[in-house]
């Protein structure tokens, strides 16, 4: 697995053509995107983590009036979003080293944390605390226990990786984080396990 693991930049920079064509542009995500929105002020700033083209996930937080700030290890995925979305801000970067030097009023991590191994998703709740504002929305995406899980994505390994729930409320909880919401495998949005948190 750790060969999987080392190997998620390169497959999604040299897969990125078909990931833009495979990802569905329905947005069954919408609900709990409108759940993280109600928690934000008019005009948000959000910091998309992991934000691969922009669609549909970042399209709908546009949508609605937010100023988007996307990052992503892909630069073709990332070019893929200056060029739909050149009025906001996109950045070639690993989450792992996130360091902008300014907070926003939400945090998304849609299907993009849950690729770092366990001991890098531990070592992310502290970047999360220090880029959220006071009372910014948190919302990602994990698997439903402890374990790590390996998938295909073009013929090629897919790595996932997950805590424990308790050990994310720990996290959320010593990095000033609340848990707003929490469903596992949540039937009505594809299966994903899904966190909403909200800093204090």
């Amino acid at each position: 697995m750790t060969d999987s693991a080392d190997a998620i930049i390169s497959l999604y920079q040299r897969h990125a053509t078909a990931y833009d064509r495979q990802r569905g542009r329905k947005l069954m995500e919408a609900r709990w995107l409108d759940r993280f929105l109600s928690l934000l002020p008019a005009a948000p700033s959000v910091l998309d983590i992991g934000c691969g083209m922009g669609e549909p996930i970042a399209r709908h937080l546009i949508e609605r009036g937010c100023a988007v700030t996307g990052i992503d290890s892909s630069e073709p995925l990332i070019g893929l979003c200056r060029e739909r979305f050149p009025q906001h801000s996109w950045q070639v970067a690993d989450i792992r080293s996130l360091a902008l030097g300014r907070r926003f009023d939400g945090l998304i991590a849609w299907d993009s944390f849950f690729h770092l191994r366990q001991a890098d998703q531990r070592l992310m709740f502290p970047r999360f605390r220090e880029h959220a504002a006071e009372g910014a929305a948190l919302l990602f995406t994990s698997g439903p226990g402890h374990g790590e899980a390996v998938g295909t994505f073009e013929g090629e390994p897919l790595y996932h990786a997950s805590l424990a729930p308790e050990e994310y409320r720990r996290l959320l909880d010593e990095n000033g984080f609340a848990v707003v919401d929490h469903v596992v495998e949540d039937a009505a949005c594809g299966g994903h396990t899904i966190w909403l948190a909200q800093r204090r």
